[in-house]
Parts: structure tokens; C-alpha cells; sequence
């Protein structure tokens, strides 16, 4: 698969975090392997992606999602 059809496909699985967080737990495990397939091939993992996966990993994230926020800010 190419770079930007990758990264293409790790942001669709972003907004369909934002917008399913009852899903995010599920999407959040196919973040995590679309991301390590980026390393596996060597591939930079734009800073975004990984800051994104780092929020949802948060002991707080349950909160943030289940209250219907969907980010802190």
C-alpha cells in the first residue's frame, strides 16, 4: 500500500473515532496497527498520528469521549 494511501486511510480511522466514540476502543486497535505498519516499512509516522493515539491511550480518555466532547479543546 502506498505512503499517502496509508496516511489517508489512518486519518479516516481518526474521524471515525471522533465521530463513533462508543467505537474508539474497537478503531483505536486498527490505529494501532495501521501505525505500526508505518514503522514496520520504515515510513515516518506523521507526529499528529502519534499524539492522537497517545490522547486516546490516556487514563482520562474514557472520560473525555464518553461525556461527548470528543477532544479536550
Amino acid at each position: 500500500m502506498a505512503f499517502e494511501s496509508m496516511k489517508a486511510g489512518i486519518a479516516a480511522l481518526m474521524d471515525e473515532i471522533m465521530k463513533r466514540p462508543e467505537d474508539r476502543h474497537i478503531l483505536q486497535e486498527q490505529l494501532r496497527e495501521r501505525i505500526a505498519e508505518l514503522e514496520a516499512m520504515g515510513l515516518p509516522v506523521p507526529e499528529d498520528y502519534k499524539r492522537f493515539e497517545d490522547e486516546l491511550s490516556e487514563d482520562d480518555a474514557d472520560a473525555i469521549y464518553d461525556s461527548g466532547k470528543g477532544d479536550k479543546g
